[in-house]
């Protein structure tokens, strides 16, 4: 589903920042208080620093605030996020990094919190990162040796527990096709759980050419859309 309109809720947004920057930081390896309603996984974006980041924290404080009461804890993958585009093969073990972190920490959720629901979001190379943890098995045209340095796709009762994915900012098909890699199609089994923001004109995720990002890629945490994202994983609870 594309959301490529801009979200009215710009107020709520600035709440949830204030309410970010507010609060004492909490490191990616802090333990979550256990056995929580839902859990948050968010994979950063492109060169942000270790956590949430800023997408990833205003999308994790508007799903407290409007959660109804729901404990509401969260999670940063932990992945370099770095941008050394130009090196295929170290930007493979970037995300690669991710997916397994990705993957590890949801198995250990469901295990040890089978009550706990999943809700799963990335910001630009986070989306990546999303698309390929939850991949069920190798997309076709995805060349074996690619998909033989994968870890091991989530199991049956991993993936049931993810009740929603929510991507800022995604790569394009184009882009990704101009970066060497496959487009980053959703499966029709996700469809109705994974919601794509797009602001228009972005030009990562809008399908302009591969190129450096625009200035409209890094308001995604003011613009309103972490808050209509938020509202999108609650209404899948």
């Amino acid at each position: 589903m594309k959301a490529r309109i801009l979200a009215s809720s710009l107020g709520a947004a600035m709440v949830a920042l204030a309410a970010a920057f507010s609060l004492p930081l909490q490191s990616a390896a802090a333990a979550p208080a256990p056995c929580s309603d839902v859990d948050v996984v968010f994979a950063r974006g492109t060169a942000e620093p270790p956590g949430l980041g800023g997408t990833g924290t205003t999308f994790v404080e508007s799903m407290r605030l409007l959660g109804g009461g729901r404990s509401i804890s969260s999670y940063a993958v932990d992945y370099p996020a770095s941008a050394n585009f130009g090196n295929q093969v170290a930007f493979v073990d970037n995300v690669v990094q991710g997916i397994r972190d990705v993957r590890t920490h949801i198995e250990s959720t469901v295990a040890n919190c089978p009550g706990t629901k999943i809700v799963l979001g990335g910001y630009s190379q986070g989306a990546v990162v999303n698309w390929f943890a939850t991949l069920p098995g190798k997309p076709e045209s995805m060349p074996a040796e690619v998909w033989s340095g994968m870890p091991a796709p989530l199991s049956a009762e991993a993936d049931d527990n993810i009740v929603a994915v929510v991507n800022f900012g995604k790569p394009s098909a184009r882009f990704m096709r101009d970066a060497g890699a496959l487009p980053l199609t959703v499966a029709a089994s996700d469809a109705q759980k994974t919601i794509d923001y797009c602001i228009p004109f972005d030009n990562i995720c809008d399908g302009q050419p591969l190129a450096q990002p625009n200035a409209l890629h890094v308001l995604y945490a003011v613009n309103g859309m972490t808050v209509a994202g938020a509202q999108f994983a609650l209404s899948h609870l």
